[in-house]
């Protein structure tokens, strides 16, 4: 029987390289009955975990592998380049200790040898090779390059040295892909395995599963290099044989050397990797008082229950000692679950580091996940969610009857997380802690974006057919079913069909590795005893294995993440204390009159989870009265529950508790709080165990059954349901009513607990917002102070609430924005190009000397070489140094006299003589200047110039002139438009911010087009018939009105793709006429006037007109509220209409007869 195994075998993971996906090569694999399989991607071990078990579970045996750089002489050496920098060789484990072995090798090449790619050399190989196996690898491994150059010497050492370092563990690796230096290279080979008595095994390099799959991978090549197909220098296999042969095509290419085929047989049976799940590595937490890490958790949860008790009394009307024992009951019951799964020291390491931020004033945010369903999480300080009093559950945390490591994620002030890990890196040694590495994929707009450059395809064309795939699509194939426009070019166009045939077999593969935001893995030792390590981009150390792999195997995964706003409350405090107002969050009162007021307005601007155009408008319909409304708003606010019916369901029966019904008196207790309407995962696990008294495994699972909509597992828990009620005494017609709801709802069930953590953050900004408004609103635009969109419609928000903004001012200005005299002053740091460096000099400066009395003096004081020509412009256009008594003209003057006679930035400039006195030279730095006494510049420049320093219209926009003309032309604005849920057609009014030319395949232009309202900016797509009629409109730098369909890029982002540009000022022309028609009643009867209606509103524009009626008509006007039409439809009237209606146009105070 022929038997052969892959030995030698690319995956996803060797990025833009390998393109074999696991679950089909496993297919390929047994079809081909292979019972074996390695991975041995291009220095890393990424893939290796999910290959392992991805094999096991298709029974296929693992092997692996991983095929290392080896540096030609030391890892160190890093002048080398181009090829001989590295040559490749292959290690495959062979057994557990051989898997520790290759894991810090791979590790060691990425942190010590990193020179174009990740190194190792033969003195760490020495060390480290134990219980490998080594193949020669391809022609770039070391010995087949020997052969190739021709070089006895080097090829004999290059044997002697392998032979002395892996013995009988070493194979030559003969290869047959089509290449005349393989061939060579075989037979060299096939030659000193004899003499050297070397064996020789078969293998093929693959890189991707099918033949046909060979360009489709040349493509991959492609985009891993930054070329195109049609370039002639460009990276190739030059052959199209590296796929994953059957065993019968691998036979046929080795049939003279048929041991070659039968090694790799030989060496699948001495590999045998064991990888265990289920055991956890937890690093040792050291305890006082002589106590084991179970006692020591019960003695810091007893102290903590102690000191929440207080708190815990105060949060209820009636608290007794009933309510006492409840708690006592839970936080028992609790710590035998965390005692008996061994998790003691898993909490302890979370509170210490928690407690560690809390006590340098470190904000921490109140919960995350389901962690706030823990009593002991709150006891220990790890969340400030009393997990009883809102009735959340701590089997959704960790379930004691399906043990799995818990997941505690953490908030922490985004400015200060870094504090955190630095602590938590030196307390348990930078060895044992390292980030956590993540992959990005080739999405199905960035596939077919990346496949159209390697083909070589016009970027406009290939922008605008990955445009026409959905944001939401599951994959190209879908995308083509489901949009006709999409499937009509695929079948119509030769070059698309390639394009979108190519990206959907490249689609979904691993395109880069970087870094995870926020995960942080925790060891009890070196973490290269369990895993590899990798270097990321900014040279930290990260794990090579993702976040799920790391859990598989573990280790402790904890997410330190950043919230923006954390920061923003700790901002809004301290500002508060510096004015003698002390606010602690964990103590402010959760039934705050204005809070609710705040929120039943809709005013949520900056509030946390509330601030979308959607959520606004729900709270506006709910009108929240308490605490508990606002938890499941942060459940509701998604895709599944908006489309479901209900969210209009919670709202209606909470503004109308009539409607409130419950199927049996048992849902009650479980429903009550959200009105009846199943919300919350937990709510669906309650009445699963109350009705048909499921334990809390099987009600979990039910849960994650739900969730994932797994039509076999929800029959099986049906029949389990409906049984287990009818033997409480329900009757089974009920039974599956109730079970029918709760999968109708379960399937958009939210997690209660973070639902109620989130809550209480979003009521918490609420609150600051709706008792100190101005003072949050200065938090909130030096949150945002980089973020220009979000900028602009703060300060808009600000304006149009009666709070003024003060331009910034060089001796009144600090770095972020600051409360002045209940007005707002602008920070220095929200100008363009003035960076930290410079602005933190500036302010230095300014204390020390005590302000700037002149822009002589500020000149002379502060360090040119931060303080440069660049950002001397950009404050003096922001208008900084207005109040020194100078125009902007003679500052930007005096910048540019001063800087073009090359002054040195390292030399100190003196000015001797004063600005104030514009008739007089000025000397400076040895130069004298004549100051004018220039006029100041024109209005427009003054706000362009702003517009450049600010990234938006300060002083004055151009369109407030306009406003009361923009009020009847739309109802859009940018900020609106990116919020919508629904694509439908808009009218946008503004100005161009700037835009982008570029040129199609057919030679046309086209444009990327930004246009700016007082509400932000949104980008708008002009395609060449458009872009050919509006060029002069769009560079006439007056404001326009752009028409166009919505884009949906993401949920709070948007493009237009245009319809239409009109200048403004055309617009309000025609909004200045007023055309009148006269009807004759004789004529006009109720059917004319329908259809009359019917016309006017079909030619909606921007005209007003008005009706008239002859005296003693028995008829009405047609009821539209403002009817406004398109003066040039007018002629659709009068072919309608060609007796008994007269048109007058009235213009100013003439009025002409257009029709009778």
């Amino acid at each position: 029987m022929k038997e052969f195994v892959h030995l030698h075998l690319h995956t996803q993971f060797s990025l833009l390289d390998g393109a074999i996906r696991f679950e089909p090569l496993f297919e390929t694999a047994k079809k081909y009955e292979m019972g074996a399989c390695s991975i041995t991607d291009h220095g890393n071990m990424f893939g290796v975990i999910d290959f392992y078990f991805t094999a096991k579970e298709a029974g296929i045996k693992p092997i692996i592998g991983c095929e290392a750089y080896i540096a030609p002489k030391s890892r160190f050496d890093k002048k080398t380049r181009g090829e001989d920098n590295a040559y490749h060789i292959i290690l495959l484990a062979m057994n557990n200790n051989g898997y520790k072995n290759l894991v810090k090798l791979v590790s060691i090449a990425q942190l010590e040898g990193f020179y174009y790619v990740p190194r190792i050399d033969k003195e760490v190989l020495k060390r480290y090779n134990e219980d490998l196996i080594c193949l020669t690898a391809c022609i770039k491994g070391e010995i087949p390059n020997n052969i190739l150059k021709g070089t006895e010497k080097a090829l004999k050492e290059s044997i002697e040295d392998y032979l002395s370092i892996f013995g009988d563990r070493l194979f030559f690796e003969l290869q047959d892909n089509g290449l005349e230096e393989q061939r060579i290279v075989n037979e060299k080979l096939i030659e000193l395995s004899r003499y050297y008595n070397i064996p020789i095994v078969a293998t093929n390099d693959c890189h991707y599963l099918k033949k046909d799959e060979a360009r489709a991978h040349e493509l991959l090549l492609c985009i891993q290099t930054g070329k195109k197909l049609s370039d002639k220098d460009r990276m190739s296999f030059q052959s199209d044989e590296f796929y994953f042969k059957s065993v019968d095509e691998m036979y046929n290419a080795f049939s003279h050397y048929p041991e070659a085929l039968k090694n790799t047989l030989k060496i699948a049976e001495m590999c045998n990797v064991d990888i265990k799940t289920g055991v956890y590595h937890f690093p040792d937490f050291k305890t006082s008082d002589n106590l084991n890490i179970n006692e020591y958790l019960e003695k810091k949860c007893k102290e903590g229950f102690e000191r929440k008790l207080e708190t815990i009394k105060n949060s209820y009307k009636n608290f007794n000692d009933e309510t006492l024992k409840e708690y006592e009951k839970r936080l028992e019951y609790e710590l035998n679950v965390i005692k008996n799964t061994n998790f003691a020291g898993y909490f302890l390491i979370v509170a210490d580091f928690i407690n560690y931020a809390k006590e340098r004033q470190i904000p921490v945010g109140p919960g995350r996940g389901s962690a706030a369903g823990s009593l002991i999480a709150y006891c220990l300080g790890i969340t400030e969610i009393d997990p009883i009093k809102y009735n959340l559950l701590f089997e959704r945390f960790l379930n004691p009857e399906r043990v799995t490591m818990p997941d505690i994620d953490v908030d922490f002030c985004k400015k200060r997380r870094d504090e955190v890990i630095q602590y938590v890196t030196e307390k348990y040694g930078k060895e044992n802690v390292a980030q956590i590495i993540t992959f990005g994929t080739m999405q199905s707009r960035a596939a077919v974006r990346d496949v159209g450059r390697a083909l070589g395809m016009p970027l406009a064309e290939v922008d605008r057919i990955a445009k026409l795939i959905p944001l939401m699509s599951k994959s190209i194939k879908n995308a083509i079913e489901s949009e006709p426009q999409l499937k009509q070019i695929y079948e119509s166009d030769r070059n698309v069909k390639e394009l979108l045939d190519y990206a959907s077999i490249l689609e979904g593969l691993a395109r880069h590795a970087s870094t995870h935001a926020a995960g942080i893995v925790i060891s009890n030792k070196d973490l290269t005893e369990y895993l590899p390590l990798y270097r990321g981009q900014k040279g930290e150390t990260v794990t090579q294995y993702p976040m799920k792999t790391i859990e598989k195997i573990g280790l402790i995964k904890i997410d330190f993440l950043g919230l923006e706003t954390l920061t923003l409350m700790n901002d809004v405090i301290e500002m508060l204390k510096k004015d003698g107002i002390h606010v602690e969050l964990d103590k402010i009162p959760l039934d705050d009159t204005k809070t609710y007021e705040l929120l039943s307005s809709g005013d949520t601007s900056g509030v946390f989870q509330l601030e979308s155009r959607g959520m606004k408008d729900l709270l506006i319909k709910l009108k929240p009265s308490k605490f508990e409304d606002i938890m499941p708003l942060i459940a509701l606010y998604r895709p599944g529950p908006l489309k479901s019916g209900m969210v209009e369901e919670f709202i209606k029966r909470k503004n109308n508790p009539s409607l409130i019904k419950y199927e049996l008196p048992l849902l009650e207790d479980i429903l009550k709080e959200t009105y009846g309407v199943i919300i919350y995962q937990e709510q669906i696990m309650k009445i699963a165990q109350v009705l048909a008294g499921f334990s809390i495994k099987d009600a979990d699972a039910l849960r994650k059954a739900m969730a994932k909509k797994i039509p076999e597992e929800l029959e099986k828990y049906s029949e389990q349901f409906v049984k287990g009620a009818i033997s409480n005494g329900i009757n089974k017609e009920m039974a599956e009513k109730i079970f029918n709801v709760i999968r109708q709802f379960g399937e958009y069930g939210f997690n209660k607990s973070h639902s109620t953590a989130y809550g209480l953050i979003a009521y918490q900004t609420a609150y600051l917002k709706a008792n100190y408004y101005i003072y949050y609103l200065t938090a909130m635009l030096t949150t945002e102070v980089n973020n220009t969109d979000k900028l602009i419609k703060y300060i808009t928000e600000c304006r149009e609430a009666g709070v003024e903004i003060l331009p910034p001012d060089i001796n009144k200005s600090d770095k972020f924005f600051k409360i002045e005299d209940n007005k707002i002053r602008f920070g220095l740091a929200g100008i363009k190009n003035v960076g930290d460096a410079a602005l933190d000099n500036i302010i230095a400066v300014r204390e020390k000397i005590g302000g700037f009395k002149s822009f002589g003096e500020f000149c002379e004081a502060v360090d040119s070489r931060k303080v440069n020509k660049k950002v001397l412009e950009s404050l003096a256009k922001a208008g900084c140094f207005d109040s020194m008594g100078l125009k902007r003209s003679q500052v930007l003057y005096l910048i540019k006299e001063r800087l073009d006679k090359s002054i040195k930035r390292n030399e100190k400039n003196i000015m001797q003589a004063t600005l104030f006195d514009m008739n007089e030279d000025v000397h400076i730095n040895g130069y004298f200047f004549q100051v004018p006494d220039m006029e100041e510049l024109p209005y427009n420049e003054i706000l362009a110039g702003e517009k450049e320093s600010f990234g938006f219209y300060f002083t004055q926009h151009p369109l407030e002139p306009f406003e009361m003309f923009i009020k009847n032309i739309t109802k859009f604005d940018t900020q609106s438009i990116k919020e919508m849920d629904i694509q439908e057609d808009v009218d946008i009014v503004g100005v161009v911010n700037n835009y982008k030319e570029i040129t199609t395949k057919k030679g046309d232009k086209m444009a990327y087009v930004n246009v700016e309202d007082k509400k932000g900016i949104i980008e708008a797509i002009v395609f060449p018939d458009i872009y050919s009629k509006s060029i002069d409109v769009l560079k006439g730098n007056k404001p326009i009105v752009l028409t166009g369909s919505i884009e949906k890029v993401e949920e709070s982002s948007a493009k237009i793709r245009t319809k239409k540009i009109v200048p403004l000022e055309e617009i309000i022309k025609k909004m200045e006429n007023t055309l009148v028609l006269r009807l004759d009643c004789k004529v006009f009867k109720r059917e004319e006037m329908k259809r009359l209606k019917d016309i006017l509103t079909s030619i909606k524009g921007y005209t007003k007109v008005l009706i008239e009626l002859q005296l003693n008509c028995d008829i009405q006007r047609p009821k539209i509220p403002e009817i406004r039409i398109d003066r040039e439809k007018i002629n659709i009237l009068t072919k309608n209409f060609e007796n008994g209606l007269k048109i007058y146009e009235i213009k100013g105070e003439t009025v002409n007869e257009i029709l009778s």
